[in-house]
């Protein structure tokens, strides 16, 4: 059997590396040519079993047992298991869901010597993760690019079509005739899923995330997801020895896709700077930045759709997701199924 991967991000490079274990024939077209190199890009994202959905809760613990698998075959930690703070907003809907799907978690106070934050959290409920923490994309990228990096093929797919019991992908080089497709392709798979009759959310923001250096160098801190009533929604970690990475959810003006690119990170930037100074103890200037696109309110969700032979996954936050989305979508392009989360939650 010979299986299409579209899109060389954690998910695409994930599925690759899947098929390959299995004995199967797989290529793995990214447009770049670089690995992890559009929305997986970054050295780090946060990692959490913290969800609104207890089938996501569950999803997130297979997913934990992966990485803890990946690092033992890499000789590297993969997650930082720093814990995770969730507060405001939806954290006692999470915490009722962590409930249902049997997790470990804590509701603390706001004042509570249990945070290890560079800010006094002011939003109330908080909840505490403590299977929570960091993701070491780094490690990730080189894990992954060691077992499927050579099946990358630096090329822009044009088109998927269905072909009798297969599919042809197609790029300015050439077809490519193949048992299955799987479309992993992030922003890019809208598009190509048309083409095949599967509609996938096509609507794109800007987002951008910054980066601040610690003004005391503290390093043992857990990773944050706040959503005060009133402020700005922020996520936040620990990237790298004294540095503080936020990200924030910005008025949709600031945005929008037809801002462009430029216009939409001079205001994150602006918002982010500013929220800096006012909340956080590191030093107010901005040291890195990591550019991505972003479904609006798309959430934590994951879709899979099919038609045919082709597979589409799409969704938010996949990064946490990875090891287990990758089993998960080689199994699917082999046997034809169309996965959904419910089921895989409990497997």
């Amino acid at each position: 059997m010979r299986v299409a991967v579209v899109g060389a991000g954690v998910v695409g490079m994930s599925t690759t590396a899947a098929l390959l274990d299995a004995g199967v024939e797989a290529v793995c077209f990214e447009r770049s040519g670089v690995v992890m190199g559009e929305r997986s890009a970054g050295s780090s994202r946060i990692f959490r079993l913290a969800h609104a959905d207890p089938d996501l809760v569950r999803l997130a613990a297979r997913a934990r047992d992966g990485f803890a698998r990946w690092a033992e075959r890499a000789g590297r930690p993969m997650v930082d298991p720093c814990g995770c703070v969730v507060s405001g907003g939806d954290a006692a809907e999470r915490a009722a869901a962590m409930t249902a799907a049997d997790a470990a978690f804590e509701m603390v106070e706001p004042g509570s010597d249990r945070l290890r934050l560079p800010a006094t959290v002011t939003a109330d409920p908080v909840l505490l993760d403590p299977e929570g923490g960091v993701v070491d994309v780094d490690a990730v990228r080189a894990y992954l690019a060691a077992r499927a990096g050579e099946a990358v093929v630096p090329e822009a797919v044009e088109a998927v079509e269905v072909t009798g019991a297969g599919a042809t992908v197609r790029t300015a080089h050439g077809a490519t005739g193949v048992d299955a497709v799987v479309l992993a392709a992030g922003a890019g798979t809208s598009a190509l899923a048309g083409q095949v009759g599967i509609t996938t959310p096509s609507a794109l923001v800007h987002h951008f995330r910054v980066t601040f250096p610690f003004a005391e160098g503290v390093d043992d801190l857990q990773s944050w997801i706040d959503s005060p009533a009133d402020g700005l929604r922020t996520y936040q970690h620990r990237s790298g020895p004294g540095r503080w990475s936020v990200g924030g959810t910005l008025d949709p003006a600031l945005v929008a896709w037809e801002v462009g690119r430029d216009a939409a990170v001079a205001a994150s930037e602006e918002v982010l700077l500013a929220y800096a100074r006012e909340r956080l103890a590191v030093e107010p200037r901005i040291v890195d930045g990591l550019y991505c696109t972003h479904v609006p309110d798309a959430g934590d969700g994951i879709a899979f759709r099919r038609s045919g032979p082709v597979l589409a996954v799409d969704g938010e936050n996949l990064m946490k997701f990875a090891p287990v989305l990758g089993e998960i979508l080689a199994a699917a392009a082999v046997d034809g199924s169309t996965p959904a989360v419910p089921q895989l939650a409990v497997r």
